[in-house]
C-alpha cells in the first residue's frame, strides 16, 4: 500500500507516490486538469490508483504566511473532498508553504533549463509534499 502526493493546481495536478514501505516520495507525472471546465483529471489518478496500490492521499494545502486559506487553499480543501467522495481513502491537507518556490530554487541550482523546469515542476512539488509528510511519520 502506497501513499500518493497531490500538487494541485488550475491546470496540472503534479503527482508523487510513495515507496512501498513509506520512506521515500518518488515524481511519477504532471496529469492535466481544467479547474474552470470542472476536469479534474479523476479517470487518470483511478488507473493510478490502481496500478501503484494507493492506500491514502496527501493534498497540498497553499495556506498564506499568516496562516490563513486563501482561494488555492479552498481550491485544495475542494479537490481533497472530491478525492475522498470519489475513491473512499484517506485524504490528508499537508502545508506546502513555499513548496513550489523550494522545487524551482532546486531546479535552478541543478541548471535546469526553464523550459524543463515548466515540465517539471509541479511533480517536484508534490514530491517535496508527500516527502515532508513521510518524513513527519516516520520520526
Amino acid at each position: 500500500m502506497r501513499i500518493m502526493g497531490l500538487d494541485v493546481g488550475t491546470k496540472t495536478v503534479g503527482v508523487a507516490i510513495s515507496d512501498a514501505l513509506g520512506w521515500t516520495a518518488q515524481g511519477i507525472e504532471t496529469v492535466k486538469i481544467d479547474e474552470d471546465a470542472g476536469q479534474f483529471g479523476i479517470n487518470r489518478i483511478r488507473e493510478l490508483i490502481a496500478e501503484y496500490d494507493v492506500s491514502e492521499f496527501v493534498v497540498g494545502y497553499p495556506k498564506n504566511m499568516n496562516n490563513t486559506i486563501g482561494p488555492r487553499g479552498e481550491a485544495s480543501e475542494q479537490y481533497a473532498a472530491l478525492l475522498k467522495e470519489t475513491f473512499g481513502l484517506p485524504v490528508v491537507l499537508w502545508d506546502e508553504r513555499l513548496t513550489t518556490m523550494a522545487a524551482e530554487r532546486l531546479l535552478i541550482d541543478a541548471d535546469v533549463s526553464r523550459k524543463k523546469r515548466k515540465n517539471v515542476i509541479d511533480k517536484m512539488a508534490a514530491v517535496m509534499i508527500l516527502q515532508g509528510y513521510l518524513d513527519s511519520k516516520n520520526r
